[in-house]
């Protein structure tokens, strides 16, 4: 099956979105626990830096994904012409 090239692409630039995405959350929900130790000789707001990431900073960044996510994919759709028709 012949695939265009335009949707290789699309598809591309999807995935490479997916997956740094994908790394950001990995290092805000895995890496910042898994170094918490170390990493609480720093402060944020006068919080230990694990601390703070874990109560406030991860949903913030959480939030921030799906936000940042949404975005780029109804650029990317319109890009490509694919977006939803608005109602």
């Amino acid at each position: 099956m012949h695939v265009p090239d335009t949707r290789r692409e699309y598809w591309r630039k999807n995935l490479w979105l997916t997956g740094s995405l994908l790394v950001v959350w990995f290092v805000v929900t895995f890496c910042i626990a898994w170094f918490a130790r170390d990493l609480a000789a720093f402060t944020f707001l006068d919080f230990p830096v694990p601390f703070y990431v874990g109560a406030q900073g991860a949903l913030f960044v959480y939030v921030l994904i799906i936000w940042i996510y949404a975005r780029r994919m109804n650029r990317l759709d319109e890009e490509y012409d694919v977006a939803e028709e608005e109602r």
